[in-house]
Parts: C-alpha cells; structure tokens; sequence
C-alpha cells in the first residue's frame, strides 16, 4: 500500500487529536459534549495548518487497560471520529490504547477510517500495564472478515515499554512487516515527546522493504530537518500544542509552521530522487 493512496502525498505529516476522558476512564468528567467540542476544535486546527492526515486517540484515558477497552469507549471514539470526519476533508485513522487493536478496526471499519495505529502487533512488551503480547493473527484475520481495506501501521519496540528479551531493531521490523504483515511500521524514542534516533530509522528504513517508516513521536521544530531525511512520514503531537504541552489544546499557527519545516524537508528530497534518476538515466544512454 502506497502512501500517496492514503494521504495524497508520499510523505505525509499526520497531527494527533487526544481526547479528553472518555466514559469510564478514572478522570471522566460525566459530559461528552466538551471531549466533542474539543476533539472538533483540534481537527480544525490541524486541517488548518495544513497536515496531511488526522489519528485519534483516547490518549486522556491513562491508566489504560492492557487489551480491550470498555464498550462505552468504543462508542464514544466511533461518534467523535464520525463527527470529526463530517468535519474535515482528511484521511483519518484510529489508535485505541493501550493495545486494542480489533476495536481500533472496528472503529474504522463502521466511520470508514483509513487507518489504524497499533502498539504491539508482534511480539510481546513488558509496560505499565502488564506484558502486551501482539495480536496480529486475530487482527489480520479480523480485518478480513470485515472486508475493509483499512492499513494498519504498527509501531516497533513501543515507546512507555521494554521488549522480553533482547530483540535488535532491524529483526523486530522485519518480524512487524513479514511475519505481522503490516502495512508500515512507526518508530519512537522511549516515551512521549521523546523521538527516534536518526540511526534507528536508517536501519528500520532499509529492514522495511519498501514498507512506509513513521517518526512516531518527539519530532519538533529542531529535529524534524534530521530525522524526515530519513523517514517517510511523522506522527505529531506534543510540538503542535501550545507551548509544546502535552495538555494544551492545539495551536493552528505552530501546525503551518510546523508543516512548512517539515515540506521543505521532503521538498528537498524528492529533488534528490529526482537527480538520483536522472543519474541512472544518463549511465544507462
């Protein structure tokens, strides 16, 4: 699956929308109206400073369950995501945490998403929710069944977690990719706001067999021109927020600046794929 059939662009920049609380969390405030409103504002401003694609999460949900969440979750995602997708004219994708990937398909199945983001497809994490093991046979064999073609990116060796025992990077993405078959693979540094190195995307590049490499998290206005030489696309968060707060709401003017970085970057490198060809070109005359 190419990039450019998701997000008409082969290097997208995706902007995370994390709702508040939702029903049964431990800080549910017992109204959806202000998590709609917020989630719809969110949207608007990331559609507004131009990214290329949204993901939701019910990120304000900590302590999250380990495996499958509360169907009054599951119903409360599918209602905003569905609002939100009334709302805007992006691609939009689903990560239901910590690990419940079958609701996260189901989600985008029903509001056709286009994507979904998955923790632990394969292998298994030790986290602070207990040991997450990967699901991908049910997930894929789920997928199936409901007859969808939504993609499933999945991240490798997962940020807030520990591997049992000592994978390398380069197996752990390959496993993702030919044994989990995911449609790409995301990388992030070791928690929230933390990035990748650029060394682990170049090796998570060439493990991926043409397969898309997302920076996952800790990309900012300081790293972006570095780490985007390598990786196909970014999920982003934490730098679009006002005053780089977890907490804060969106700031559409850091969303256009952010964007305008990171487009210089892949402008520059579709100059250099440009060149590269014309170079095998003139060998081959």
């Amino acid at each position: 699956m190419k990039l450019n059939q998701i997000f008409n662009t082969s290097n997208p920049i995706i902007g995370v929308v994390h709702l508040l609380p939702l029903p049964t969390s431990a800080r549910w405030q017992g109204q959806l109206k202000p998590v709609i409103e917020r989630a719809q504002q969110e949207a608007t401003a990331l559609a507004a400073g131009g990214v290329d694609g949204i993901i939701v999460e019910n990120f304000f949900d900590a302590p999250f369950t380990k495996d499958q969440v509360d169907p009054a979750v599951v119903s409360a995602m599918t209602l905003i995501i569905d609002r939100i997708m009334n709302l805007v004219m992006l691609p939009v994708g689903i990560n239901v945490l910590r690990n419940d990937a079958k609701s996260a398909m189901a989600i985008a199945s029903v509001v056709n998403a286009k994507f979904i983001r998955v923790n632990v497809l394969t292998g298994v994490m030790a986290t602070d929710q207990g040991l997450i093991e990967g699901k991908a046979w049910e997930l894929l064999r789920y997928r199936r069944e409901l007859d969808t073609e939504v993609a499933i990116f999945a991240d490798v060796l997962v940020k807030h977690a520990r591997p049992l025992g000592t994978p390398n990077l380069t197996t752990a993405v390959k496993d993702t990719i030919e044994r989990g078959l995911a449609d790409g693979v995301i990388l992030s540094g070791w928690a929230t706001g933390s990035p990748p190195t650029k060394e682990d995307l170049e090796l998570a590049k060439e493990a991926a067999n043409s397969k898309p490499v997302f920076i996952g998290s800790g990309a900012n206005f300081d790293n972006i021109s570095n780490l985007m030489e390598v990786a196909d696309g970014v999920i982003v968060a934490s730098s679009l927020k006002r005053n780089s707060l977890i907490s804060e709401p969106i700031d559409p003017i850091r969303v256009s600046q952010f964007v305008e970085a990171t487009r210089q970057v892949n402008l520059l490198k579709e100059k250099e794929k440009a060149l590269e060809v014309d170079k095998i070109q003139v060998k081959k005359v």
